[in-house]
């Protein structure tokens, strides 16, 4: 059965989307750009906007009963690959402070992200 996760502690969508959809056992969660969900204003630092990205992941993944240790895939996208190497420690860190594994992964660079975020992180978890 189908089920779509929303949370007040993660952004509201920007667009015709949902911030996740659980499956039941698999979630699948919208990529989410480093919007502070209570003042909906971002960092300029990339590292900053990291933490907040994965922060706003863990919300929606929490709302939907998942831990940080069910996610298998994730997807980041940077506005600038110059900034791999500190995104990379952020989301190192992320994992190895929530004692999870790390999943899968694929990093690419895109032309340009929502409101002009460097980092956008998309999610999936499976239970």
């Amino acid at each position: 059965m189908k089920k779509i996760i929303n949370t007040e502690n993660a952004p509201a969508a920007i667009g015709p989307y949902v911030q996740g959809v659980d499956l039941g056992n698999m979630l699948f969660a919208s990529g989410q750009i480093p919007l502070d969900p209570v003042t909906g204003k971002m960092s300029d630092c990339v590292k900053e906007q990291a933490k907040q990205s994965l922060a706003n992941v863990k919300a929606i993944i929490t709302a939907a009963g998942y831990q940080v240790s069910d996610i298998v895939k994730t997807t980041i996208f940077l506005a600038d690959m110059n900034d791999f190497a500190a995104v990379n420690a952020i989301y190192e860190a992320f994992f190895t402070e929530h004692h999870a594994g790390f999943p899968a992964r694929s990093c690419v660079q895109v032309a340009r992200i929502p409101k002009d975020a460097k980092v956008e992180i998309e999610v999936i978890a499976v239970k």
